[in-house]
């Protein structure tokens, strides 16, 4: 276990040497080769950008407004994905009603769909977070329609023999349960997506604060250094989510892959 625990921490410090060299070669072609900021910023200009824009003040916000996008868009997603999902892999009927037009609907990009969500929810959160639904919740339907679709058949002849008869206590006690892995990749593909479809869900404009919004008001600026800021903080964030996701559902739901049982 020790050694294990060495290992551990040794492969960390390989980590942190990686961004270190990446960093050294990212200042070195910025000043010695490109020598031109607006075409790439050296990260001590994006440093004292990020300053600069912390003593602003304004950087609180478009983190707040990007959140609140987002849990509309993702939220949305959970509520409707996942109980199609569950629907379609577990009745053939509903997978036969259902495949067609989500097939249909699927390959169309989420980008496509944002003069209809200026349409209809005008220029609020609530346009912002449709786009990011539509790009969140169809990696959620197909996981879960997936991980349906595969529950071994003997869970559930093995379950009705116990007595347990009803669709209902099949899908909570048996079907879910052994569909869990695959429906929490579909999460993290979803909240992957979600969270890159962002920034055009808040480039027309739906409120005067956000991640993506602040990201192109600086590109019109010309100010590179700040456009960096704004995308090192989007992907620090979602790196946020997927560590959080990965950790809370392994240690309480998927326990018994690691072999730890309460």
């Amino acid at each position: 276990m020790g050694r294990d625990n060495r290992k551990n921490r040794k492969n960390r410090w390989l980590g942190l040497l990686a961004i270190v060299i990446a960093l050294a070669v990212w200042q070195f072609i910025a000043v010695v080769i490109i020598r031109y900021p607006f075409i790439l910023p050296a990260p001590t200009d994006v440093f004292a950008a990020f300053v600069s824009l912390v003593q602003q003040g304004t950087i609180l916000l478009d983190i707040e407004a990007s959140l609140i996008h987002f849990a509309v868009g993702l939220g949305m997603a959970l509520l409707i994905g996942i109980p199609i999902g569950i629907l379609m892999g577990w009745d053939r009927r509903f997978d036969d009603f259902f495949d067609p037009l989500i097939e249909l609907l699927r390959p169309i990009p989420p980008l496509a769909w944002i003069p209809f969500a200026i349409i209809w929810f005008g220029l609020t959160a609530s346009a912002a977070g449709f786009i990011i639904f539509v790009g969140a919740v169809f990696p959620i339907i197909i996981n879960t329609y997936s991980g349906f679709r595969g529950v071994p058949r003997v869970f559930v002849e093995a379950a009705k023999m116990l007595g347990c008869t009803k669709s209902r206590d099949l899908i909570r006690y048996i079907a879910f349960p052994a569909a869990l892995p695959s429906v929490a990749a579909g999460i993290r593909i979803a909240t992957g997506v979600g969270w890159m479809c962002l920034v055009a869900a808040e480039l027309f404009g739906v409120s005067n604060y956000g991640l993506g919004q602040k990201l192109w008001f600086f590109y019109s600026l010309h100010q590179m250094d700040s456009v960096v800021v704004y995308m090192i903080i989007l992907g620090l964030i979602g790196l946020v989510f997927d560590m959080i996701f990965r950790y809370y559902i392994d240690r309480h739901f998927l326990k018994w892959r690691i072999g730890e049982v309460a």
